[in-house]
């Protein structure tokens, strides 16, 4: 599980920072919104969610884990498709950016659930 988690968080950030390069290049930051969102929620989370999973492996074993896998994977690329036709002017695509964070915000709380209930202390 946390191999998975590490391999997609490393694909945002590829992401993250070819949109990054490219905003600078053209001297155009309107699509700083997106880049964000790749780098926090698709980079920065994923990856400490893989260290986590990787640390204890109750919570990567766990139901839990798969099911915010694949909230947190299809609710971020719903939300950035989102963002990306608001910030080229079709606001008609507000309500896509609402569907994708709700997705990934059960996932979110579903990965904190599966923390709560399998991240424990070593037995001594």
């Amino acid at each position: 599980m946390s191999e998975r988690f590490l391999k997609i968080a490393v694909t945002y950030f590829v992401i993250a920072i070819a949109f990054g390069i490219s905003m600078s290049m053209s001297n155009d930051d309107s699509y700083k919104n997106l880049h964000v969102h790749l780098a926090l929620l698709g980079w920065a989370s994923l990856a400490l969610a893989g260290l986590i999973y990787r640390l204890y492996p109750a919570a990567s074993q766990s139901k839990l884990g798969s099911i915010h896998f694949w909230l947190h994977n299809i609710g971020l690329p719903i939300m950035l498709i989102g963002w990306f036709f608001v910030i080229g002017g079709n606001i008609a695509f507000g309500p896509v950016i609402a569907l994708g964070a709700i997705i990934t915000s059960i996932g979110i709380l579903i990965f904190a659930i599966n923390v709560c209930l399998n991240v424990k202390s070593p037995s001594r």
